[in-house]
């Protein structure tokens, strides 16, 4: 290699590193001051640094087959800023290679003009902003406090006003506080976290949080804290159905429930992307059924449209959780007492009858099984089903790749094709499922999908959605995505 070429490479990178450094603040800003939320090919570029925002773009060579560059991205985000948008949710990734292949000699200004056209709100029209409570502040409920803390933006939209918990022996909110800044699995809290003790409070990036310590719903008046028409989301899974949620619904200051479980009796259990469409105003009690649940029916829903399912078998190979015992004891459930760091346990799941509730076509049409196996987190379901015809492998992955990027379920599906890829590589993945094209076994209509998923991640995110939805900052995107 020569000099020459060596010191055009770094010439191109360091370019390329000086025009991502300049659209931080300038990302920032439209977030903060304006509510839009900015993506590449659905890569979040949010508080990311220098080199996300980098490997987002180098991300598009795999969709488009040849590179996005950061010097075609900063120009549409400065027409962003010139247009004064406000309230939406625009992937510049998109937008920039559609104006590469449909400019047509239009200026990037008038393009991008002409591309927001009918989906640009006015400031006026964004939601003031909704209060946000969470019940429970175990393993769920830290990674929705990361999240909601994140999106907090311009404080418009959800706000994160209280965490309610037991209160426990010793310096409880120091300790509260340091399970939140440090996790073993997900890693450090990107932000300052700051412990107000004398106001029982947590100060998480500049968002208030007041602790509430109480031994059940019913101890509490919301309205006391200041908190008004809540949206309170039960981390905790001890009350699954109508009359005990119906505990939070009743106290003062929270206006509806979420329960990060799946829900007992009538409670609709919501698959954010697949049937939030059923939620409506006067549901007060929702579920966002489980973390399996979340991530196979989107791929589920996905196959159902294109091949039909006739029938077919969910197999759960899921991470250890918090109610299996570290070493031998009793255990009320079976198999559940042996060692979950030592061995693989098979179980129960609900999540292939549960896939009903959310895509009733499927109901009579799937069983399940799962085996819990020593790994801390992420979870693979085998998709094993007989479809209405018959289809291809490279067919079927090519029809999932495309529906993980450019149908509206792209936030619930990921698609990977590396043949190197194992579980650690997608903690923190914020996609309900990653299908795993490698894996894929096609027989004639007989199928297998391996699909991914990070059950506390992933699942978290889900549940931001459903909120994000019942608090009314669902803006509008481009490009917009069809179900």
């Amino acid at each position: 290699m020569s000099q020459d070429v060596r010191e055009a490479s770094l010439t191109d990178w360091t370019m390329r590193e000086e025009t991502a450094e300049s659209m931080i603040p300038l990302i920032g800003g439209l977030y903060r001051k304006n509510n839009v939320v900015l993506s590449v090919y659905g890569r979040a570029i949010i508080n990311r640094s220098v080199i996300d925002i980098l490997k987002a773009h180098r991300f598009v060579r795999q969709v488009e087959k040849e590179e996005l560059s950061v010097l075609e991205t900063f120009p549409v985000l400065k027409a962003l800023i010139d247009l004064n948008v406000n309230a939406c949710h625009i992937d510049i990734g998109k937008m920039a290679v559609n104006f590469r292949k449909e400019g047509n000699g239009a200026s990037v200004e008038e393009f991008v003009k002409a591309q927001l056209e009918q989906m640009t709100v006015n400031a006026s029209d964004t939601p003031a902003g909704k209060d946000v409570v969470l019940y429970g502040f175990g393993r769920i409920g830290r990674l929705l406090a990361r999240i909601m803390v994140e999106k907090a933006g311009s404080g418009q939209g959800m706000r994160l006003r209280a965490i309610v918990v037991r209160k426990g022996k010793g310096n409880d909110l120091v300790k509260r506080a340091s399970l939140l800044r440090r996790d073993s699995i997900h890693g450090s809290f990107k932000g300052t976290i700051q412990v107000d003790e004398e106001n029982s409070a947590l100060i998480v990036n500049g968002t208030y949080i007041k602790i509430i310590y109480a031994n059940s719903p019913s101890e509490i008046d919301y309205t006391q804290f200041g908190i008004n028409d809540a949206l309170l989301i039960d981390n905790t899974g001890v009350w699954r159905d109508a009359d005990g949620l119906g505990l939070h619904a009743a106290c003062n200051g929270i206006d509806r429930v979420v329960l990060t479980a799946p829900g007992k009796g009538d409670i609709k259990n919501i698959v954010y992307g697949v049937n939030d469409g059923d939620i409506t105003p006067e549901d007060t009690i929702l579920s966002a059924a489980s973390c399996t649940t979340n991530a196979i029916t989107p791929v589920l829903k996905a196959l159902n449209d294109a091949y039909g399912v006739e029938c077919g078998h969910v197999e759960t190979v899921h991470s250890y959780t918090n109610d299996q015992n570290l070493i031998d004891n009793y255990h009320k459930g079976d198999r559940r007492g042996r060692a979950a760091a030592l061995n693989m346990v098979i179980t129960e799941t609900g999540a292939a009858s549960a896939v009903a509730k959310a895509l009733p076509e499927l109901a009579g049409k799937l069983t399940g099984n799962a085996i819990r196996v020593p790994t801390p987190n992420v979870s693979m379901a085998i998709l094993s089903l007989t479809l209405n015809k018959e289809v291809s492998r490279d067919d079927l992955n090519a029809y999932l790749r495309d529906a993980s990027l450019h149908s509206g379920l792209q936030k619930q599906i990921d698609y990977v094709a590396s043949p190197e890829v194992v579980s650690s590589d997608f903690v923190g993945n914020r996609c309900a499922g990653i299908v795993d094209g490698e894996a894929t076994i096609v027989s004639g209509n007989r199928v297998n999908v391996y699909v991914w998923y990070d059950n506390e991640y992933g699942y978290s995110c889900q549940v931001v959605r459903i909120a994000q939805q019942l608090c009314g900052v669902n803006y509008p995107a481009y490009p917009a995505l069809s179900k």
